[in-house]
Parts: C-alpha cells; sequence; structure tokens
C-alpha cells in the first residue's frame, strides 16, 4: 500500500512458542499459511531454536528446517527476511530450557493497513499501542466459561 506518506505497513508482531520435549513438528504451518492467504498477515521473519537434552543449542531460519517441519514450513519460508538480530535470538534462545525446540515469529497484521490509512488521512495520531498479557486473557477466557456464556 502507498500512500502520501509512502509504503504503509500493518502493525507488526513477534511471538516464541515453546516445544516441550523437542515435539517441533510443524503442525502450526497450515494455519500461519491460510492467514497469509487470507491476507490477514504476513509473515516477515521465522527462527527455530532445538535445545537437546544435553543443552547444546541449534539455530536455523525456516528456509533451513529439515525433515517435516520444512516440507511443512517451504511456502512460508520463501518471502522471509532476516529481521530478527543474532542479540535478539540468543536472548530469546537463552530462556529456552533443556530439551524443548521454539520458534519466533515475526508477522505484520496486514488487516490494519486500511486502518492505518485512514488514520493518516485523518491527520489522526497514534497515542499508545498494547497488548494484554495471555495470563489475563486466560484468566477472562475462564471467567466467560464459568458463565456458561461466550
Amino acid at each position: 500500500m502507498t500512500t502520501k506518506q509512502g509504503t504503509v505497513m500493518g502493525p507488526v508482531d513477534y511471538l516464541m512458542v515453546r516445544f516441550p520435549g523437542n515435539k517441533f513438528t510443524g503442525k502450526i504451518a497450515p494455519e500461519l499459511a491460510r492467514l497469509e492467504k487470507k491476507g490477514i498477515i504476513r509473515v516477515i521473519d521465522m527462527v527455530f531454536m532445538i535445545r537437546d537434552q544435553d543443552g547444546k543449542l541449534l539455530i536455523m531460519e525456516a528456509d533451513n528446517l529439515s525433515g517435516d517441519a520444512a516440507i511443512a514450513f517451504k511456502e512460508l519460508a520463501k518471502n522471509t527476511r532476516e529481521w530478527f538480530s543474532e542479540g535478539d535470538i540468543e536472548v530469546i534462545a537463552a530462556t529456552l530450557p533443556k530439551n524443548s525446540s521454539a520458534a519466533l515469529l515475526l508477522f505484520e497484521n496486514l488487516w490494519a493497513i486500511h486502518f492505518k490509512e485512514a488514520l493518516l488521512e485523518a491527520d489522526a495520531e497514534l497515542i499508545d499501542m498494547g497488548r494484554i498479557p495471555p495470563e489475563s486473557i486466560q484468566r477472562a477466557e475462564k471467567a466467560i466459561m464459568a458463565k456458561g456464556s461466550v
């Protein structure tokens, strides 16, 4: 998207997902691909980390995967760029326990681009932005389920 201000990107988020017991299989790839195909997100960068039982760490970009994971993430990996710095990856990898894997994902929220363009055209200024912590969402979901309403 291009406006008088230049190319407009949607908000960019990252998330890290851990797989205890190194049970990373690539089963999340189809949903990410579906979200991309529908124009909801654009995967910018994906980094995978595997720490073995002895604590040895292997870090690889999506296009360097092998086996089932490589097949699952092949399409998504085609357009990724290396936005995460080595320092970013090292800080996050330091929290990864032995015998576990993690996927670090950076994605653009394409759904927000037209709204952002409207804000720019209206000369609006973004005051603040944030994300509700997952723990708070889980508590709210439990409370909603306890009341029997969705």
